[in-house]
């Protein structure tokens, strides 16, 4: 078996010459082949289902046989095992191929069950590059996945460029991508848009067989050991966020079915995974370099503001927009006439919003972001030996429990001042909630599970209450931004009826503060 290492690049298609232009690709002509790529699963999908993949690949008149296994993927890099040599087609002769027994036994066991489920028909050019010490074959794939079901016949276009590991360190492999990202000219400024990409065209062509759309990801559950070094731990917390971010960026890039905007969750989760990306870069800072800390923390940042006019926008068009219409209804029998104009209005700034959002995840400068952040990530490495850790083994979760203390001590210092503090205030308690909330999620690996979960809960109910709060207040905002016309007698009726519910919400900030001052520890 071999492990492959590999980092896929979605390719604009704008950008297509410029790729072809540049200096390393330029210097030699590419080898060409047209690839005709058959996958193959039970009716039941039950290879899928453990994340492998079987292809038949026809390259000329010879037929190869691959199968590869399930692996890890983030920031466009992935790890898989891979088996592939000559076959017959229509023969799956898997004890030849697959050195480990317990895998090709099981896989010979459906082998009579497999039947085509979808194809890829591509051409390839492709160049060996030696880059620093590594050697890296640089595929550049075009052409489209096809697939057949109830529905009829799907097709969806291939753009990707795929650097594959031959021999050498994976750093030198990140610093390839960065290269030819950077375009012919090797500037920033006019960088490529070659966007790491998770998905593979396996993963792509069941979707497009099943009917899939994309789904937002939730944040996956971190896995630390009391053992580790907190650099270990912060490399472990940011790959996480890294994937959980990619998951959601693809749903935000693109519209839904006849430019209906896609699912108001996408932008949220990419909100929520730059959050938690900015609360672990925060917790492990006194780990971590410096400049490596201070940059990376205004880089996301940055990202998170220009996404947050989307998110604003989505909270009032699908939340609180219909419910002040269906109270105007309620109280006088009959919408006011000026209230299409208004919605209209709406729907326009929640779709420019979203353009913002999609501009800024799919631009160039974001591209080298996410190559640059996962280089500098997996570059970091904690000393030789831990200064936190412990006889015991516990150096992590010691670590844990003084930062998580020092940080609940703030929190309470920070709630009590709540009743007396404004809208800036608050929404800067249930920031300081979020992060809290956050970092114990990133930690509960190392603590008692069942103090984190009641802890957890406090926190939570907390947030949430100051979170209706931050989204009245920002719907009034938004209101207030409304151009004066017919729609104004409107607008203020509708401010009044905000803030009278504000001002009903901020009766509960008393109660919230004796919570959070009661609020069990995360530790025992």
């Amino acid at each position: 078996m071999s492990q492959e290492t590999e980092l896929k690049l979605e390719v604009h298609p704008d950008d297509l010459t410029h790729l072809l232009a540049h200096p390393l690709l330029k210097a030699m002509a590419p080898r060409r082949e047209r690839l005709f790529n058959t996958y193959f699963d039970t009716s039941t999908l039950a290879l899928r289902a453990q994340r492998m993949a079987v292809r038949e690949r026809r390259v000329g008149r010879q037929t190869l046989l691959t199968v590869k296994t399930a692996g890890q993927s983030v920031g466009g890099l992935s790890r898989r095992g891979e088996w592939e040599a000559p076959s017959r087609p229509g023969t799956f002769d898997f004890a030849a191929l697959v050195s480990d027994p317990a895998l090709a036994a099981q896989l010979a066991s459906v082998a009579w069950q497999l039947v085509p489920v979808f194809r890829t028909d591509f051409t390839r050019r492709s160049w060996v590059l030696q880059h620093g010490a590594a050697r890296v074959e640089v595929a550049l794939d075009q052409g489209f996945i096809g697939t057949g079901n109830a529905q009829g016949k799907h097709r969806q276009p291939i753009l990707e460029l795929e650097l594959e590991l031959l021999d050498g360190p994976v750093d030198a492999l990140l610093d390839l991508a960065h290269t030819l990202a950077l375009g012919p000219r090797g500037q920033s400024s006019s960088a490529l848009r070659l966007l790491p990409a998770n998905r593979s065209k396996a993963e792509r062509g069941y979707a497009l067989f099943m009917g899939e759309r994309l789904q937002p990801v939730k944040a996956s559950a971190l896995e630390l050991h009391a053992g580790m070094h907190p650099a270990q731990a912060f490399r472990a917390a940011a790959l996480s966020c890294l994937t959980h971010l990619q998951a959601n960026e693809a749903g935000v890039l693109h519209p839904g079915p006849e430019g209906a905007l896609p699912d108001p969750e996408f932008v949220h989760q990419a909100r929520v995974a730059l959050r938690r990306l900015r609360t672990g870069l925060r917790i492990f800072r006194a780990h971590l370099p410096v400049r490596f800390a201070a940059h990376w923390a205004g880089e996301w940042k940055a990202l998170a503001n220009q996404l947050g006019d989307a998110r604003n926008w989505d909270v009032f068009a699908t939340e609180w927009l219909p419910e002040l219409m269906t109270d105007d209804l309620g109280a006088s029998g009959a919408g006011d006439e000026s209230t299409p104009a208004l919605v209209d209005w709406v729907q326009g700034q929640r779709r420019a919003a979203w353009q913002r959002a999609a501009d800024a995840l799919g631009s160039r400068e974001h591209a080298l972001r996410l190559l640059a952040f996962t280089r500098a990530v997996l570059c970091l490495q904690p000393p030789d030996r831990p200064a936190a850790e412990t006889a015991d083994g516990r150096g992590l979760a010691d670590w844990a429990q003084a930062t998580l203390r020092e940080r609940h001590a703030a929190l309470r210092r920070q709630a009590r001042a709540a009743r007396r503090v404004g809208p800036e205030g608050r929404h800067a308690l249930r920031i300081s909630l979020k992060k809290l909330r956050y970092a114990q999620e990133f930690l509960a690996g190392v603590l008692p599970p069942k103090r984190v979960a009641r802890s957890t809960a406090v926190l939570a109910d907390a947030q949430a209450l100051l979170g209706q709060l931050n989204d009245l207040t920002t719907a009034h905002t938004l209101l207030a931004s409304v151009p004066p016309g017919p729609t104004s007698a409107l607008v203020v009726g509708w401010q009044q009826t905000l803030q009278a519910r504000l001002e009903a919400g901020l009766a509960g900030l008393p109660a919230m503060e004796r919570s959070l001052e009661k609020a069990p520890t995360p530790w025992s």
